[in-house]
Formats: structure tokens, C-alpha cells, sequence
């Protein structure tokens, strides 16, 4: 089995941010900080839901912003669904959320998200959900 080139850093790559959202959800959720709030730019990769099934599932996003791959945690899927906002792969959004870190990991965590010309607000200003 090769294991360099392009292909295989990617599938390394969607092995790490798997493995980090999973553990990220199985600990306790990382708190809002006002203060790293930052905007991104950037393009739907996948929409995914921790756990895939069973439970109450909790949406995120994972978006190309320039070459980087970021983790955008949203909030529970049924919040989504409620508002029924769809969040497909090569879409252009950009991101008002708080970089965190949680178990070493870089995550940030929306508060607003802006498709086209409309905006979803997932928290308050202070951070506090909107759910």
C-alpha cells in the first residue's frame, strides 16, 4: 500500500477532522468566547452530524477557507431543520463565530452564517445559543 502523495494526505486529513469532531462531541461542548470572534470566508466541503444517528445529532460544518480546513460547529441538527436551512457542498458562506480550542483541536463555533443573501443567526452576541 502507498502511503504518500496527494491522495493520501487527504484521506489523513479526513481521518483527523473525523476523529476530532467525534471527540470533540464526547466531551463537554466548548464555551463561546466573544473575544476570538472572527469572520471566515469560505466553501461548504460537507455538512455532518454528530452522532450520525441516534441520540440528539449536533451540526457541523466543514468548510475550505483559502487551503485550510475549518471545523464550524453549528448547533443541534433539529435547529437547522426547524429553520429550514440547507447547507449543501460548494457552497460560498461566510462564518461570524468564536475560535476555540477543544482537546487540542482548532474549532470554531457560528454565531451568524451568511449564504447568499441571507444570514442565520445561531447565537446572541454573547454567545448564548439561539436554540
Amino acid at each position: 500500500m502507498k502511503t504518500s502523495g496527494p491522495i493520501y494526505n487527504y484521506l489523513l486529513k479526513v481521518a483527523a477532522v473525523a476523529f476530532l469532531a467525534t471527540s470533540a462531541f464526547s466531551q463537554a461542548a466548548p464555551k463561546y468566547d466573544p473575544a476570538t470572534e472572527a469572520k471566515l470566508k469560505g466553501i461548504v466541503s460537507e455538512l455532518k452530524f454528530v452522532p450520525p444517528s441516534g441520540g440528539k445529532p449536533v451540526a457541523y460544518l466543514v468548510m475550505k477557507s483559502g487551503t485550510d480546513s475549518v471545523q464550524v460547529f453549528l448547533c443541534p441538527k433539529k435547529f437547522l431543520d426547524d429553520m429550514g436551512v440547507e447547507f449543501k457542498a460548494n457552497d460560498e458562506i461566510e462564518v461570524t463565530g468564536s475560535k476555540v480550542k477543544q482537546d487540542g483541536a482548532d474549532l470554531t463555533l457560528a454565531r451568524e452564517i451568511v449564504k447568499g443573501g441571507d444570514t442565520l443567526t445561531l447565537r446572541f452576541k454573547d454567545g448564548k445559543p439561539a436554540w
